[in-house]
């Protein structure tokens, strides 16, 4: 009895448990390898099918795509090349080219003295003058068929007037009278403008049919005829002193075109 107390009282300081606990850890071992081994497969297949997926989508990028870059190698040569399209040229830019207005009634050689005229004169307008122009060839041609030396004296120059005022003597010394009458004026039309100085001077060419009678003292018709009316060419010239403040242009000489 003894020797068992003995020997259960020393056996009971041994851990009965230490075999299953071996037992456990060996177990717990192994489900550890199991789980390494399966996540290393796992990781495995996926590497083969990234590697599968990647390599090929590698190799694809590096060839050259058809019909953007150059025809692949295996068309041959004598394939037909694609055609690359075209970008529209783009159009040289216009050169403005300066506008050369043109006036009707003004000669090419009476420009460049129109356009120093107006240089020097910033009222003066070309056109305008044509229409002054023919209201004082109708004037002048009225005051001096009438003996009208007052208004002759208004629109011409000294000289023009003298010649005109010695010609209205002369007429009346004869007893003779004009009965004239400017049925048009046809065509106005500046042929030479000069600036001379401060003093411009332009010369218009008039076309216009005039109808004239001369009477004499009785008021018998003894020249022309108020039914037929005849063609008169005129070369008048016109004179002005830029500086001056008055608008006014005088006649400063006449002749036949």
């Amino acid at each position: 009895m003894r020797c068992s107390f003995v020997k259960l009282t020393y056996l009971g300081h041994i851990d009965l448990r230490g075999p299953a606990r071996d037992s456990a850890a060996n177990e717990s071992e192994t489900d550890v390898t199991v789980e390494v081994v399966i996540l290393a497969m796992i990781a495995a297949f996926l590497g083969l099918r990234l590697y599968s997926v990647l390599g090929r989508r590698a190799e694809h990028e590096e060839e050259t795509i058809q019909g953007r870059i150059e025809p692949r190698e295996s068309a041959g040569a004598g394939a037909p090349r694609p055609v690359q399209p075209r970008l529209p040229e783009r159009a040289a830019p216009r050169v403005a080219q300066p506008v050369r207005r043109e006036l009707p009634g003004v000669l090419p050689a009476a420009e460049r003295g129109l356009r120093d005229i107006a240089t020097a004169d910033r009222r003066f307008d070309a056109l305008l003058f044509l229409q002054g122009a023919r209201g004082a060839y109708r004037l002048v041609l009225d005051a001096f068929w009438k003996g009208d030396k007052d208004q002759l004296a208004q629109l011409c120059d000294r000289d023009v007037y003298e010649g005109f005022a010695s010609a209205i003597d002369a007429r009346q010394a004869a007893g003779e009278t004009l009965d004239n009458r400017l049925v048009r004026i046809e065509d106005a039309s500046i042929v030479d403008a000069v600036l001379e100085g401060s003093v411009a001077r332009i010369t218009v060419r008039f076309t216009a049919d005039i109808a004239a009678v001369t009477r004499d003292a009785a008021g018998t018709v003894i020249a022309g005829s108020l039914d037929d009316a005849i063609e008169a060419r005129d070369l008048w010239t016109f004179r002005r002193d830029v500086a001056a403040v008055g608008p006014d242009w005088l006649l400063d000489e006449t002749d036949e075109a």
